[in-house]
């Protein structure tokens, strides 16, 4: 049987006697959820939070009003935005590992400059903040489904280049 992305990370977390904890914003939930249902990711899954309002990025995770600004910043879909929110969440819960993600679901709220299906996720750890930026396509739930298997891959490859 082949092991799930799930199942690795909890592997590898659990090897390194390290905690992952998750801020999401377009997946609402999602990534935490596919982590905590493999059984045992109690001993590595710290906590999550869905921070959906730029007020709850600010106030839980520390993003600052001039990265989440839609007038002169980047904005809450951002590189800068995903990688505030990582390194805010490592921070906020103690975790060795931050993971984050924020985009635009849709199927409304796209832009000429950002269409739906534009995501940016974050993997902060004690090496470091990796970001990536993808533009996925499908239904509201297909990005939604899409983020969370691209956030828990690139979360893998930040961990084994850590190693």
């Amino acid at each position: 049987m082949t092991e799930s992305l799930e199942e690795w990370l909890g592997a590898y977390l659990g090897e390194k006697g390290w905690r992952i904890a998750t801020a999401e914003s377009c997946t609402g939930g999602l990534i935490a959820s596919r982590i905590t249902d493999v059984s045992g990711s109690s001993a590595y899954f710290e906590q999550g939070f869905i921070t959906y309002s730029n007020e709850a990025k600010m106030a839980l995770l520390g993003v600052s009003k001039d990265i989440v600004a839609t007038e002169g910043g980047p904005g809450a879909v951002s590189e800068a935005c995903a990688r505030a929110m990582a390194e805010g969440v490592r921070a906020a819960t103690g975790s060795e590992v931050g993971l984050s993600v924020t985009g635009i679901a849709g199927p409304t709220g796209g832009t000429p400059e950002k269409p739906v299906g534009t995501v940016y996720m974050a993997v902060a750890t004690t090496a470091g903040t990796t970001c990536r930026h993808h533009l996925f396509e499908g239904s509201r739930l297909e990005v939604k489904a899409q983020t969370a298997q691209a956030a828990l891959d690139m979360a893998r490859d930040a961990l084994e280049a850590s190693d």
